[in-house]
């Protein structure tokens, strides 16, 4: 068969083209190290790691909210700590402070420490993270949220919007805490009102006033819920509650000091001591109060006179404002595990990808890492073949009618 010229040439060097073609590929997986780069190589696997790879992606994103979820809720672990240690310097001085022994000037410069005490809370309140927004805002991050009034009470000008992160695929994690939950809802510590004593010669207190019953509270009146009352006392054992209309609700004349006071609308009240003619109560709506305004509450106790218009009645203000003190270290401490048990449930997730992701990358490189020195052998005999067909071309190239002759 006679073979012309052209025929030759075309026919090595596609030999040549393919075979430098197939240890260019082999080159491709060895600086990859991986087996399989593209569909051709296995369909099937290469199917497999395009999963894996979605996988590994998500985990990547569930990660970068993980360390933002985690940054956030440490921020506000450390607030409700330094708050706490605030609230119980503040109370060590509140009760050194009525041990009668202080003078105006001792109880004025205690206020101050209680001013500072306050000032360092709302420094608290107002913290920012590392971009500048405020923690304890709601969703209002770009504003302060308590601003502080001349008379010492503190407004929220923030709102009581939670954020969240998704740190897995059905698992969400709150990242802030509403300053108004924080530091605003704290409960009653006598229950849904408060007192205003108008007159107290006794030294009576209110004990507790709740709606034991809140589904025979009436709110027909258009009052509010609940409605303000009154407690009035004629004598040792006559007593009369009205409400807001001045009707009465409850009256006796065989009042006993601590005796529970049941209302027709499901309010419960009792009041401790023994009452004198004259003494009356106003009972307060209020079912929260704000650690500031309890911080406030000592301040302006401090602020009276050691030798106050009425002793009794200062030191039922007293009583008052360290229960509410106490519920108020109660409060931060349930802030501040609700803040611990979302840390637990961020570790816990971060944990569960980190041996997903092990998981996952040990089955990719199952499917995917090359065996180096399969192809690495595969390689050398490429090039091999290359080098014979290079040289091979080259001698019958040279090749003439006179290297017979």
């Amino acid at each position: 068969m006679r073979i012309s010229t052209a025929q030759f040439y075309f026919q090595n060097g596609l030999q040549m083209s393919n075979k430098q073609s197939v240890l260019n590929e082999q080159s491709e997986y060895l600086a990859s190290g991986k087996r399989v780069l593209t569909a051709k190589d296995d369909a099937v696997a290469y199917s497999a790691l395009a999963g894996y790879k979605n996988e590994l992606s998500n985990i990547e994103k569930y990660q970068r909210n993980i360390t933002q979820a985690e940054n956030r809720n440490n921020y506000q672990e450390v607030a409700f700590s330094n708050t706490t240690d605030i609230l119980n310097e503040l109370k060590d001085l509140f009760i050194q402070a009525n041990n009668g022994a202080y003078d105006d000037v001792d109880l004025a410069a205690i206020a101050q420490q209680a001013t500072n005490s306050l000032q360092q809370v709302l420094d608290i309140a107002n913290s920012q993270d590392e971009t500048g927004g405020y923690i304890f805002a709601g969703f209002q991050i770009d504003k302060k949220p308590f601003s502080i009034q001349p008379d010492n009470s503190v407004n929220y000008q923030g709102d009581n919007g939670v954020r969240e992160l998704q740190i897995a695929k059905n698992v969400m994690v709150d990242t802030n805490t509403a300053g108004d939950k924080a530091f605003g809802k704290v409960a009653n510590n006598i229950g849904d009102f408060s007192a205003t004593y108008n007159t107290n010669t006794s030294g009576i207190y209110l004990e507790h006033a709740v709606i034991s019953s809140p589904g025979s509270f009436d709110t027909s009146s258009g009052a509010g819920y609940p409605t303000p009352y009154n407690v009035a006392f004629a004598s040792e054992t006559d007593l009369t509650v009205t409400d807001a209309d001045g009707d009465v609700m409850f009256t006796t004349a065989a009042y006993t000091p601590g005796q529970v006071i049941s209302l027709p609308n499901g309010v419960e009240v009792q009041i401790n001591g023994n009452p004198l003619p004259g003494d009356d109560i106003d009972l307060l709506p209020q079912e929260n109060i704000s650690i500031f305004d309890t911080m406030k509450g000592v301040i302006d106790w401090l602020n009276t006179d050691s030798s106050p218009v009425s002793a009794e009645q200062h030191q039922v203000d007293y009583d008052t404002i360290l229960g509410q003190l106490n519920k108020a270290l109660e409060h931060i401490s349930s802030q501040r595990a609700e803040v611990g048990i979302r840390l637990q449930l961020v570790d816990r997730q971060k944990n569960n990808h980190l041996d997903t992701e092990l998981y996952l990358n040990s089955s990719r490189s199952k499917i995917e890492d090359l065996d180096f020195s399969k192809a690495i052998s595969e390689f050398e005999q490429s090039q091999m073949a290359l080098q014979a067909a290079q040289q091979t071309f080259t001698q019958i190239q040279n090749l003439s009618l006179f290297n017979y002759i």
